[in-house]
Order: structure tokens, then sequence, then C-alpha cells
């Protein structure tokens, strides 16, 4: 009786237990559903890892160890990282956008209708034509007034000319009466061919190189490319914090060097000693930095004054190339114009670097701008604006150069 009295107990727990199995797993699956939506949520500062802890003023919304998948579509929602990554990324656009823009529109760079060409062109080309009568070396004046008048729109250049080869052109079609007599209208003649063939050699010129333009545009898009990227992964891992951070820290050493290409190659494109000098240095410290950056013997503690003074070398560099284009080119309005560029960037820099350092305004209301306002996104803003001064600057050295080319340096 007993084993019988058995068998039916534990046949009724049996039967119990398989009537409360589907409750319990679909408990279970709730539950796991649960925990996963729980664990992707986000932390307060006190809840993270050791290596994420980079702010205590900023208190809350931090994502922590998700998954790639999750971490990759996060880009699309609100923490604490969110405007961090789009500051930088939306500025990656712009800089791309502005450097396609650059690249279709190289010759339009040059402001023709500054120069008022059409009418003094007219103007000087019939008193030129009227001083210099049936010279077999002269073109047809006033052919060619209007075939320039007609190309302005477009502006393709000539390949064949510079404006010393224009200048040179003109000289040679001195009348010889002009050689030994009226030394009056011998000067009067060289002024009006002067002033005539700087009015056409823009016209005939190729621009000038446009790579150091472009090498500083490739910098400042892979410096705002990789701070965004290093904002959205660094927490997925440790090990990927640490390969982010160090990319982070190449592109700035790339953003800072490549900076100086515009202004040193452009102030000293006619001067091949000082531009190579220059160029040349600020080019191997921005490599020694990129690679102190990225390999990883160079992290450990000991070398933290070397990384720190290789950055401060990079900025510290332009100071001699920028007060050697001023004494060189102190009469040239266009050195004064890309040195207001150059100060008001360094101010963006130096404001956004000095917020950065102070984290201000989160010290001040810990907890209060931990979605917006904190001193990194400040910090990211103040990158773009500096580097978008700089790409005005370029602008004006591209039009410098193309009209004046190495004339008067």
């Amino acid at each position: 009786m007993d084993g019988v009295k058995h068998t039916s107990e534990d046949s009724e727990l049996i039967s119990e237990t398989i009537e409360k199995l589907p409750v319990s797993v679909s408990r279970e699956g709730k539950g796991k559903r649960l925990w996963k939506k729980v664990k992707y949520q986000l932390v307060e500062y006190n809840s993270l890892p050791a290596y994420l802890r980079d702010n205590e003023f900023i208190l809350g919304h931090y994502r922590s160890e998700w998954p790639l998948k999750q971490v990759l579509l996060s880009v699309f929602t609100i923490h604490n990282e969110t405007l961090n990554v789009w500051t930088h990324l939306i500025g990656f656009f712009l800089f791309l956008s502005l450097t396609i823009y650059t690249a279709m529109k190289v010759p339009k760079v040059v402001d023709l209708h500054s120069l008022q060409l059409p009418e003094v062109l007219k103007a000087d080309l019939h008193k030129l034509q009227e001083c210099l009568p049936s010279l077999p070396c002269m073109p047809d004046l006033h052919k060619l007034s209007g075939e320039l008048k007609s190309t302005l729109p477009s502006i393709d250049l000539l390949p064949s000319f510079s404006r010393w080869h224009v200048m040179d052109l003109l000289y040679n079609c001195l009348p010889e009466r002009f050689s030994h007599s009226n030394q009056t209208d011998v000067c009067v003649l060289r002024s009006m061919k002067e002033d005539v063939a700087n009015m056409i050699a823009p016209l005939m010129l190729r621009p000038i190189t446009r790579w150091p333009f472009f090498a500083f545009l490739g910098g400042a898009m892979f410096c705002l490319l990789a701070s965004s990227t290093c904002h959205l992964l660094s927490c997925h891992s440790e090990r990927l914090t640490y390969i982010m951070l160090r990319l982070d820290y190449a592109g700035i050493a790339a953003l800072i060097s490549t900076s100086f290409y515009p202004p040193v190659y452009y102030s000293f494109m006619c001067n091949p000693f000082f531009c190579n000098l220059y160029l040349g240095f600020i080019t191997l410290l921005g490599v020694a930095t990129i690679l102190v950056s990225l390999l990883p013997v160079f992290q450990n503690p000991e070398f933290r004054t070397v990384r720190a003074s290789l950055f401060l070398g990079m900025g510290l560099s332009g100071v001699a190339p920028i007060l050697h284009k001023l004494i060189l080119f102190r009469h040239q309005p266009e050195a004064l114009h890309t040195t207001g560029y150059e100060v008001l960037m360094g101010i963006f820099y130096g404001i956004g670097a000095l917020i950065y350092a102070t984290r201000i305004p989160e010290r001040w209301m810990p907890g209060k701008f931990d979605i917006a306002g904190h001193s990194h996104q400040l910090f990211h803003v103040l990158v773009v604006a500096g580097a978008y001064t700089h790409y005005q600057a370029g602008l004006v050295y591209l039009k410098w150069r193309d009209l004046e080319g190495c004339r008067g340096t």
C-alpha cells in the first residue's frame, strides 16, 4: 500500500509540475528579456568600471560594457556621449562637403569680380593700342579684350603663361624710338604696361598647387571622425577603449600638424629653404607624435612627459613661421588678414582646451549637464569652429598666391 500511495502522490506531483511548467517557462523568458533591458540601461558614475571613469562631475546616463551592436545603435539614442559623437560627426561631414566644394571650384577661389577687370582692361588696352601701333610682337588688343571679357565667367586659365611672361612680352614691344629719347614717355608707357600686365596675368595663370590645403582638410576630417568614433565605441570594452583613445590622440596630432601646411607653404613658397625647413620640422613632430600616440610602448607612465612635450611642441612650432611671415610681408594686407584668422583659431582652441581642463560648467552643478552642455561638448564645438576659421584663412592664402605669385617676395 505504501508503494502504491507513494506512486500516486508522485503522479499527482508530476501532473502539477507539468501544469505549472508553461507558466514557469513563460516567466523565465520574460525575466530574461527584462534582465536584457535592464542590462543595457544607462548607469551612474559609481557603477562604472575604473577605465570608464573620467569625469566625476557627470553623474549619470553612462553606457557601460554594452555589446557592439547595441553600442552602434546607441548613436541614435540619448546618453551623455550623444552630443560628443554628433558634434564631431557633423563637423566631419561639414569638412567633407568643404573639401568636395573646394576641389570642384579650384579656379574660382580667386575673386575676379573684385578686380573690376572688364571696364578697366578695355580702356587700358585701347590706350596701349594707340601707343604701340602696328608692332609685329603685339597681339590684336581689341580682339584680346573681347576674348578676355568672354572668358571671365568660366575662368579657364591658359596653361603656358605667367605674370612675368606677360610683362616681358609687353616690355619687348617698346618702340625703338623710346629707347634713347623722351624718358618721361618711357616711364608712362612702362607704368601703363605694368598695369595692363598685372590685370591680364591672373587670367593666364594656372592656380597654384592645392595639396597643402587639402592636406589640412584631410587632417581635420581624420581628427573629427576619429574623435566621433572614439566617443561612440569606447564603452564596449577596456581593450576597445584603449584602441579608440590612441586613435583619438593620433587624430589630434594629425590636425595640429597639417594645420601648419597651408600657412607655411603659401607664405614661403618662394623661399624654398624656409619652406622646407618649417614643413620638415612640423612633419617630423607630427609623425613622432602620431607614433607615440599609437605604439603601446609609449603608453607607460614614464613616457607621459614625452607625450605632453610633443603635443606642446607641435602647437608652439607655428609661432616662428607666423612671426616670420609678418616680418617678411608686413606691407601685404593678406599677411595681416591670414594672421587674424590664425589668432582667432588659436583663441577657439585655447578656450576649448581651458574649458576641457577645468571641466566647466559641470563642476559648478554636478549632474545638471550630463546630457547637454558639459565641457567636452563645448570643447568639440570650439574645435570645429577653430578648424573652420583656418579653412577661411586657407582661402585667403590661395587667392593671394593665385593673383600675386612670387611678385614682390
